[in-house]
């Protein structure tokens, strides 16, 4: 019994010394992309004033982290937006300001049809369309919205007509549907993404501002 007992006890302390290790890769991950998303914070501001966006710099630098966590040419992923295919920018100030541009045009139509700012940034995943369709199904974003976007219209659209899926492991997809995407559909969990970014942002100001 005795035996027992020490043995659950090694194995605890061997569980415990792994989550240690792997809460510290996992901070440390963090801090290294928030330090390097920062890094871009007086170009993103200067473009979101540009733009008439400023109250949204914050989800601006949120978009970045999600996109690329600040790595690249092209840190807001905004060429397919600009030229209709990647890797076309060859420095990171050109995409940030196409990136601003067309998060300031998904804004301004989300408002136009009346609505909510988080359609606008599951459009910047899904494409301007998805605004309409929402407006169409009650004017706010929706994890069943942009499932039934991304499963009925996106993944068809781009050549998926069997509804075909593959494993995507976030706790937001997890908690919804075991972790999952559509092939060709997108990210679905786009703007909850986000969201959830946008608070390693304000966390981050504390260290970078």
């Amino acid at each position: 019994m005795r035996k027992l007992r020490r043995f659950f006890i090694f194995i605890a302390k061997i569980a415990g010394v792994l989550l240690l290790i792997g809460g510290l890769f996992l901070g440390y991950k963090n801090y290294t992309a928030l330090k390097k998303v920062y890094s871009y914070e007086e170009t993103i501001a200067e473009q979101t004033e540009k733009y008439g966006i400023s109250d949204y710099q914050e989800l601006a630098m949120s978009i970045m982290l999600t996109e690329s966590k600040g790595e690249g040419n092209d840190p807001m992923q905004s060429s397919e937006s600009a030229y209709g295919k990647q890797n076309q920018f060859e420095n990171a100030q050109d995409s940030i300001e196409q990136g601003v541009a067309y998060l300031a045009k998904l804004i301004k139509k989300s408002v136009d049809m009346d609505c909510d700012l988080w359609t606008a940034v599951q459009a910047y995943n899904f494409g301007t369309d998805y605004i309409d369709y929402v407006a169409k199904n009650g004017g706010e974003n929706t994890l069943e919205l942009a499932e039934s976007y991304s499963k009925e219209v996106l993944s068809p659209l781009l050549g998926n007509d069997n509804e075909q899926t593959y494993r995507y492991w976030g706790w937001q997809s997890i908690t919804y549907n075991g972790g999952y995407l559509y092939h060709n559909g997108g990210n679905l969990f786009y703007a909850d993404v986000v969201k959830f970014n946008q608070w390693k942002i304000k966390m981050g100001s504390i260290l970078f501002s």
